[in-house]
């Protein structure tokens, strides 16, 4: 078992391993009309409703959009026996395939390199049998996105070297910006070789409802993950699917405070003996621990003061990347959870 359940089997004062924001809470407004909704099965594409909105945010119809049960329910849906994988990442998106008995290869993007897709060794990597490339943007557990030239020419070499490969573009981070920025375009529509993947758990701040979604325009490979849905859920919750349409309808309402609690991390982290990539998305980044030090003692330390942040070892990374969580705590506990990282450094 990944030991990144610790997430949500265990709590610790200071945070900084969570890579949310704080969890969404719901008003009276929200529960308008929950009374009415029928606790009977829902439909195997999803709430329309529902579709309706992720597709109006996605570029695309609401018939090219499948409800799942979060964006990890949506990975699993897609076929396939021969993954390359663009890590660090999200650990599922490499155990879950591996368990479905897909052979799984991985190219890393690098720290030093500022978690830039690398374009020129996924290219070597790919070779006819693969069927499902693999990547995310903002990158878990970097915020890195994946520059849209780089995706294009990602679509190009697929189609030339890995002709029945399809692209899955998770973009559970997409809609966390920081300030008033403008949330990017998704790549849902860029090509139909392309599959998105996302939820209503990141930016959002609702992972209690487990809400995700599929997005495909190739009809055929829709249908085929409809009919995986139905074998492994049936169809959603209809008590969350309401939910989470209030939740769309609201929009997200977090970047302003993650400007500023990004700034916050930014100015800490320039007066420490660390590295940092700055993210361009969602309430995370990777800092680089300093050479030389015990990262066991680091972590010990840091459990003693009641705080933890992400081991590298989860994402396939280095002992001496952790990935920080800005956006959980709030600010005063953010400041707090900074210096108690100082003090183990």
């Amino acid at each position: 078992m990944s030991a990144m359940t610790a997430l949500i089997d265990s709590t610790v004062r200071y945070d900084l391993a969570e890579s949310t924001c704080p969890p969404l809470r719901l008003g009276a407004d929200d529960l308008e009309g929950l009374a009415d909704v029928p606790l009977g099965y829902g439909t195997t594409r999803g709430d329309r409703d529902l579709r309706e909105l992720i597709a109006a945010g996605a570029g695309v119809t609401a018939d090219d959009v499948l409800v799942t049960v979060g964006a990890i329910h949506a990975m699993s849906l897609l076929p396939a026996e021969h993954v390359l994988l663009v890590g660090p990442c999200f650990p599922p998106a490499r155990s879950g395939p591996e368990s479905r008995g897909a052979r799984v290869d991985v190219v890393d993007a690098r720290f030093d390199d500022a978690y830039r897709l690398p374009v020129d060794r996924v290219e070597a990597a790919l070779d006819p049998r693969t069927d499902l490339v693999s990547l995310a943007s903002p990158q878990n557990p970097s915020g890195v996105r994946v520059d849209t030239r780089d995706l294009q020419a990602l679509v190009d070499l697929v189609a030339r070297r890995a002709p029945r490969a399809r692209i899955l573009v998770d973009e559970t981070y997409r809609e966390s910006v920081y300030g008033d920025a403008a949330v990017p375009d998704s790549a849902a529509s860029l090509s139909p070789r392309i599959v998105t993947c996302s939820s209503v758990s990141k930016a959002h701040g609702a992972p209690g409802l487990r809400v995700g979604w599929l997005t495909t325009t190739d009809a055929e490979l829709y249908e085929r993950a409809r009919a995986a849905k139905f074998e492994t859920a049936i169809a959603c919750s209809t008590i969350d699917e309401h939910l989470a349409t209030r939740v769309l309808r609201r929009g997200t309402t977090s970047g302003p405070f993650l400007r500023e609690a990004l700034d916050l991390l930014l100015d800490w982290a320039a007066a420490q003996p660390v590295e940092i990539v700055t993210p361009d998305g969602g309430p995370l980044c990777c800092l680089r621990l300093p050479a030389g030090l015990d990262v066991e003692k680091f972590h010990a330390r840091l459990r003693e003061t009641g705080t933890r942040v992400a081991p590298g070892a989860w994402f396939g990374e280095d002992d001496r990347i952790v990935r920080v969580g800005f956006g959980h705590l709030g600010l005063a506990d953010l400041t707090q959870a900074l210096s108690n990282v100082a003090g183990a450094l």
